[in-house]
């Protein structure tokens, strides 16, 4: 349907602005206040308590933050709220869009686990709001107060759910709904925390009462479990992309090993932040990304050594045996086209010299297969006739003609 490809466009794109606008206000804050440095004694008595002159755009900035807050409240005090807010629904839309009403091509892959459409959407919607739950339950509680074993609990939280979600869902639908979870904690981090804390502390300054610690600091500890999950987060965006990670065989263990790598990755640049240089984090973060790029590509590149590369396949692989009784002559007529010009590359081994691993998980190994992607195969070739890729293998109008023809009868 072509309005919902303008309007996953459209959402995608306010998505992908959202998004920069909290990630950038992330880094740029958590670095804001990993620098602050001693200010001189008149500013300390004014309550400033770091201070740091920065130059940007053809300027000179002086940036103060105050131990309890200004003498009076500023007639126009900046939030940094919405940006959080429109990634979020944005993102959530946009699952919707992608992979809710399109949940039998995008979500729901029988060879992992069959199931009905709405019992796809409400095992992603009870990983979201179980995962977000048990998260905040565990931020509640004394083990909040000793980061390392609590990074340790949250990485298992990441792992079961990572296993889970490429236990019931197809490798693409398993990793975004990690990504939803993961958006769904910083969001909550946000709406659930770090506003409400930072409400007492402009009524209190406001009131000129005192400020407890606890606000501030409870806030800033969401901020930086935020920040760390930024480059996860930011891998999951544009994992879609990248088939041979969530189709890998061990997906669940891919995304895992990416997500944590990349959050030490981070590490490295706060630590930069406060004047501590540690290039062993950096450089071993790197290496382990390497060493995952190795394992992942390994099979394939044995594979492509020992296979006939073609740009089309050799024979069909589609076993149609137990089907010809049942297939009309359109169906025969479109299973041809497909196993010519589009099984090269969407199969579980394709033969195609660029695709070694089948884009976006959609495969055509056997007429099942194609029975229930005919909504996007019908459109990708008939109606944005993008499709087969680059037209590499020269399908004519009137096979398309052919597969619309079949389409308007499904």
């Amino acid at each position: 349907m072509p309005w919902l490809d303008w309007l996953s466009l459209f959402v995608r794109w306010f998505h992908v602005i959202a998004g920069i606008a909290w990630i950038g206000a992330s880094f740029y804050f958590v670095w804001l206040d990993n620098s602050l440095e001693s200010p001189p004694e008149w500013k300390k008595q004014k309550g400033i308590k770091g201070d740091l002159w920065a130059v940007h755009g053809g300027g000179f900035y002086e940036v103060a933050k105050y131990a309890y807050g200004p003498e009076a409240m500023p007639k126009n005090l900046h939030w940094f709220k919405w940006e959080a807010y429109s990634t979020w629904l944005s993102g959530f839309a946009l699952l919707i869009i992608v992979y809710y009403f399109a949940a039998s091509a995008y979500l729901i892959d029988p060879s992992v686990m069959a199931m009905s459409e709405a019992e796809a959407i409400t095992r992603g919607l009870s990983l979201l709001a179980g995962g977000v739950l048990l998260y905040e339950l565990a931020c509640r509680t004394p083990l909040a107060n000793y980061p390392k074993l609590f990074a340790v609990a949250f990485i298992a939280l990441l792992v079961v759910a990572s296993y889970l979600a490429t236990q019931w869902f197809s490798g693409r639908g398993a990793y975004i709904h990690i990504g939803a979870l993961i958006g769904s904690i910083m969001v909550a981090n946000v709406w659930l925390n770090i506003m409400p804390a930072q409400r007492k502390m402009v009524d209190a300054v406001a009131a000129k009462k005192p400020v407890n610690p606890a606000w501030g600091a409870g806030a800033k500890l969401r901020s930086v479990h935020n920040n760390y999950l930024t480059l996860p987060i930011l891998f999951i965006m544009i994992s879609n992309h990248y088939p041979m990670t969530y189709q890998h065989p061990q997906n669940w263990l891919v995304l895992v090993a990416i997500m944590a790598l990349s959050a030490w990755i981070r590490h490295f640049f706060n630590l930069r932040h406060v004047g501590k240089f540690s290039p062993g984090v950096l450089i071993s973060g790197a290496v382990g990304l390497l060493l995952v790029a190795l394992w992942v590509s390994w099979p394939q590149l044995r594979t492509a050594e020992t296979s006939t590369i073609s740009s089309k396949p050799a024979a069909s692989t589609i076993n149609t045996a137990q089907t010809d009784d049942s297939m009309s002559e359109l169906d025969k007529q479109v299973l041809t086209i497909v196993t010519t010009h589009c099984q090269g590359c969407h199969a579980s081994n394709p033969t195609d010299q660029i695709f070694k691993v089948a884009p976006l998980g959609v495969k055509f190994d056997n007429w099942q297969q194609i029975q229930r992607q005919a909504p996007q195969l019908v459109h990708r070739t008939t109606v944005t006739r993008d499709m087969p890729f680059l037209n590499k293998t020269n399908m004519t109008d009137a096979e398309r003609d052919t597969i619309a023809q079949w389409g308007r009868q499904q």
